[in-house]
């Protein structure tokens, strides 16, 4: 993990963490340089590297700031932006009342170095709006904290998401911002930016395996698949919950909707990483396809309660990690589908030698 590679002050977020396999390296570049953002490229080579130019980076026109060498080594790359906040709340005729959109290219972020853990891998991107008016940040924030694993594995915390080396996780907070409206909800916009012949695919799959994220049965994925083949090349996964609790239990769970993926005819707000990597060719040359995903109940009190709000994704390369039935859902399950064969089977026996005593009474006549 690298902060801000090649300059030296802090004002500005950069994070560079690089992954190298036997023969190929990931790269994820995350930056609050304008909206934040994650740019996932996977290279065919060990040695491949990123380079940048801050001066360009920081300039009015950041195209061409940032790439990677040696460029004919790059087989795949795309973009995640996180863009903006809604919050808005439900009237009583069942309208949805909006505010003033929190745009996260507005906001003014915390130096992500004091965060930066180079033993857990994990840094957090902290701010808050350039401007607030109503002061709802007060005595608030909301932030974008990172975690980069090395091997595969399950996180111990709730929702407990099942990750590979080849994955980063996100964790979107809020905490201690006040709501401007009485049973106010929350929702992000996420904006993907894929190169051409790439198709984005929502997917939801249900399980009754609840061992790890108990009365949660939903995992979705975002999946981006190449038109020619349909093999998955990147992918944003998670559960349908967020939790209203530094220290998340089963009870602390807020409801999480997914609202359509669709194609964005609009171009992106303000990412100087997006826009120095792929360059003018955001919204023309590559595609860009949003969704967002809202929390709370019918009536946000979780939130109003608790003031406080996380919600989790895996990001990465490839096919997203599958869920088994763990081993304690397994044995619950042969003990409830043989518990009633093995009555059955004792039950049959015990009538069978109850018929064979009675009929033993009876003596032959002759």
């Amino acid at each position: 993990m690298q902060y801000n590679p090649g300059w030296n002050g802090s004002s500005v977020n950069l994070l560079h963490v690089r992954a190298v396999g036997r023969g190929d390296t990931l790269h994820y570049v995350w930056s609050s340089i304008g909206a934040p953002a994650a740019l996932l490229v996977a290279t065919a080579s060990g040695s491949s590297a990123l380079r940048l130019n801050w001066t360009r980076l920081l300039s009015p026109d950041p195209t061409g700031a940032v790439w990677i060498e040696p460029a004919s080594s790059v087989v795949y790359s795309a973009a995640v932006v996180f863009t903006k906040v809604f919050e808005y709340s439900q009237t009583k005729m069942l309208e949805e009342l909006f505010y003033p959109t929190y745009d996260l290219s507005d906001f003014s972020w915390d130096s992500v170095n004091g965060t930066l853990n180079h033993t857990a891998l994990t840094a957090e991107f902290k701010g808050v709006p350039a401007t607030d008016p109503g002061g709802s940040f007060s005595n608030g924030s909301l932030a974008f904290r990172v975690t980069a694993y090395e091997v595969g594995g399950r996180d111990g915390p709730l929702p407990s998401l099942l990750h590979t080396a080849n994955s980063s996780k996100v964790e979107f907070v809020l905490a201690g911002v006040a709501p401007r409206g009485n049973s106010s909800r929350f929702a992000l916009e996420v904006a993907m930016v894929e190169e051409p012949g790439v198709a984005q695919k929502l997917r939801s799959a249900r399980s009754i395996d609840d061992e790890y994220t108990p009365t949660i049965f939903e995992m979705l994925s975002l999946v981006a698949e190449s038109q020619n083949d349909s093999s998955p090349l990147s992918f944003l996964q998670w559960k349908a919950t967020a939790y209203g609790s530094q220290t998340p239990r089963r009870e602390d769970n807020i409801q999480c909707r997914s609202h359509s993926l669709q194609a964005a005819n609009w171009s992106l707000p303000v990412s100087s990483l997006v826009h120095a990597y792929f360059g003018e060719g955001v919204g023309s040359t590559y595609t860009i396809s949003a969704i967002n995903i809202s929390f709370g109940g019918e009536d946000g009190q979780v939130y109003q309660e608790k003031r406080y709000l996380s919600w989790s994704v895996l990001l990465g390369f490839g096919q997203p990690p599958k869920d088994t039935f763990s081993p304690l859902v397994i044995s619950i399950m042969a003990v409830a589908l043989g518990t009633p064969m093995v009555m059955l089977l004792v039950g049959s026996c015990v009538v069978f030698f109850a018929q064979r005593k009675r009929y033993s009474e009876y003596e032959p006549i002759n």
